[in-house]
């Protein structure tokens, strides 16, 4: 059995919607698939938390009148039958109501949470209508009956073993499982979601969960290329992948897909396939645990990285002082992306300033800090072993003329990642390319 992810795009109008439940069902094969919420979807659902979190109550159902026109749009077009669309239109009614009955209660992040939670709700059950009035033999199976995270917001792996087996029966008959990405419960039972990564950390735990053959997710890009389309010129998909370096690139920027997803696959050694649902037949990226030997694979860059430096005598011969550093960041629950170290200074980027005057003033307690910002990591993935000789000479010819803050070699055998101006970013991917690719 394999598990198919389709994200908002993907169902993010009538039509597409009816490609993609042609396209789970034409090779007659047994799935589960897993939706996102429609394209645009969560953002207004959020609209409308922040209204009920002001206690504009108006605001609110102005949002959920619009949203309910534009849902009941979408059941004209994508249903034939009348039934189908009165059984539609009454559940998505029965949605839109419950979103106006929060008008009524104390409004807290826990409700802001269940009205989040619809969007997932409402696309896989107009899908799971959609191939029932095809047909196909469907099943909506809510993810909310066996998606659980604990206390650490991490997936409750035994919970989801245990309860998945109760809704995806091989021997049902049914040919395929519609269920959410995303949302999930909490470990206190209450509907919670799985942040990052989304959709595509639901499909790749369901995957582990049920040993499937197979984890497919489906974007509007045909896979991972080796570098970003929007800003280079003629890049191209790269065929495979090792999970680790998929995580690296998705880490570092890499949007097809998130690098939590990637963790479930790769401990139950599944593979998992990114595959474009606008050109179907394109053979998109295989990621596995096959390892190819002396490949360079892609480039990624990732925006909005600050710059930390410290600068203190009190370094030179004396141990401890990198952890006081670390703590500093972890008691903030900032996490650091670089890192290096001289006898005399550390250096380290970060992608979030929300606490960092307070870090700044408490590192200014160790030594002299200076700070970067408007800085971006461009970072080269492949097969980067330290004895591959040459490899970190290419990557670095290509940034001859572009100023580099820091370099990271050799923490990872799949990558090395350079610190640059974000300005330079365009004009070093493209010398990247030019380097590395073409030949």
């Amino acid at each position: 059995m394999k598990v198919l992810k389709f994200g908002g795009t993907s169902v993010g109008s009538p039509q597409r919607m009816k490609d993609v439940c042609r396209l789970v069902s034409e090779d007659g094969e047994q799935k589960v698939v897993v939706l996102s919420a429609m394209s645009g979807t969560t953002n207004t659902l959020i609209e409308i938390t922040k209204c009920y979190h002001t206690g504009d109550r108006a605001g609110a159902f102005a949002i959920i009148e619009r949203m309910r026109d534009m849902y009941s749009l979408h059941i004209s077009n994508l249903y034939s039958t009348t039934a189908y669309k009165q059984n539609v239109q009454k559940y998505i009614d029965d949605r839109f109501d419950f979103l106006k009955s929060f008008a009524e209660q104390p409004f807290t992040l826990v409700e802001e949470k269940e009205i989040i939670a619809q969007g997932e709700l409402l696309s896989t059950f107009m899908a799971t209508c959609c191939l029932s009035e095809a047909g196909y033999r469907a099943a909506l199976i809510p993810a909310l009956d066996f998606m659980k995270i604990d206390e650490n917001g991490e997936p409750d792996m035994e919970f989801i073993c245990n309860n998945i087996v109760k809704h995806i029966d091989p021997e049902s008959g049914i040919q395929i499982f519609v269920t959410q990405g995303f949302i999930c419960r909490n470990a206190e039972g209450l509907i919670d979601n799985l942040q990052r990564g989304g959709s595509d950390y639901t499909a790749s735990i369901i995957g582990a969960a049920i040993k499937a053959d197979e984890i497919q997710i489906w974007t509007d890009i045909d896979g991972m290329h080796n570098n970003d389309p929007r800003i280079v010129n003629k890049t191209q998909p790269v065929r495979h992948l090792l999970f680790e370096e998929a995580a690296e690139l998705a880490y570092f920027g890499a949007k097809i897909l998130h690098p939590t997803c990637v963790q479930p696959a790769k401990a139950a050694g599944i593979p998992v396939r990114l595959l474009n649902t606008m050109q179907p037949d394109a053979p998109g990226t295989l990621i596995n645990s096959e390892a190819e030997p002396g490949k360079i694979k892609a480039v990624a860059a990732k925006d909005n990285i600050t710059a930390i430096s410290i600068q203190s005598s009190r370094m030179l011969l004396a141990y401890g002082f990198l952890r006081r550093i670390f703590e500093i960041f972890e008691n903030h629950k900032t996490s650091i992306d670089m890192i290096c170290t001289s006898e005399v200074g550390v250096s380290m980027s970060i992608d979030s300033t929300h606490d960092l005057d307070r870090i700044l003033n408490e590192l200014r307690e160790l030594g002299t800090v200076s700070v970067e910002t408007d800085m971006c990591i461009v970072c080269v993935v492949g097969d980067m072993k330290w004895n591959n000789v040459g490899f970190e000479s290419k990557a670095l010819d290509a940034l001859s003329d572009i100023p580099v803050h820091m370099i990271s070699y050799g923490g990872s055998s799949y990558n090395i990642s350079f610190l640059i101006k974000e300005e330079d970013k365009k004009r070093a991917l493209q010398r990247l390319s030019n380097n590395l690719f073409k030949k």
